[in-house]
């Protein structure tokens, strides 16, 4: 599983771990709000998140033809799809997003495929920049690393478990160039994004069945 296991919620001076997610709840959206909100977003020329540059907001035009292609031809084989319906215990994905994130335009989609099957999932989004002592809670690497999906229990808030900020196979190979070349250069950005092509989601799909488990 694409676990984080640098996942080390605390609680802070003054609001526990239950309270940060609590509020952060409180101010979500569905998948379908979000969609909606990216696309308002492409029409405005305009970007979710503090950074308003024009790079950010060319991301969040092409994270939106991203997400509209997986949208709509994703598929979740008929082996993972008995496994998350026979899931029977009532549970909230709770993901931090931001509209620019090329990641999560092509994680997200896959995300609500999955959810879509098995009505124990309620499926919530929340915007990291507006959500802060939560992302400060589940960090990766001490870095605000998105999307990140936190598994609650849906009666207590109780977290369950957490994946991202990619799945397994992705995060073994940016693990791996970083640590050859020290960072990531553009042109490897470029084969991360023809390995979530040819992928077509079924990683991430193994990682979010694994959390099932």
């Amino acid at each position: 599983m694409a676990i984080d296991s640098y996942f080390y919620p605390m609680e802070t001076d003054t609001l526990t771990l239950k309270d940060i997610i609590s509020e952060s709840l409180n101010k979500s959206m569905t998948y379908a709000e979000y969609r909606n909100l990216v696309g308002t977003l492409v029409e405005e020329k305009s970007t979710t998140g503090t950074d308003q540059s024009d790079a950010l907001v060319e991301y969040t035009y092409l994270n939106d033809r991203r997400m509209k292609r997986w949208d709509k031809t994703a598929k979740v084989s008929d082996a993972a799809n008995i496994k998350i319906a026979n899931f029977d215990r009532k549970i909230t994905w709770l993901v931090i997003s931001e509209s620019w994130c090329g990641d999560a335009a092509h994680i997200m989609p896959i995300i609500n495929k999955v959810a879509e099957l098995n009505g124990n999932i309620d499926y919530k989004v929340v915007l990291r920049d507006e959500n802060e002592a939560l992302m400060d809670q589940f960090l990766t690497n001490g870095g605000k690393s998105i999307p990140k999906l936190i598994m609650l229990d849906t009666e207590t808030n109780t977290v369950i478990d957490s994946f991202g900020p990619r799945p397994t196979v992705a995060t073994n190979m940016v693990q791996a160039y970083k640590a050859e070349h020290g960072m990531l250069t553009p042109e490897f950005k470029e084969d991360l994004q023809r390995w979530y092509n040819k992928d077509k989601g079924q990683s991430t799909i193994e990682d979010l069945v694994g959390l099932l488990k």
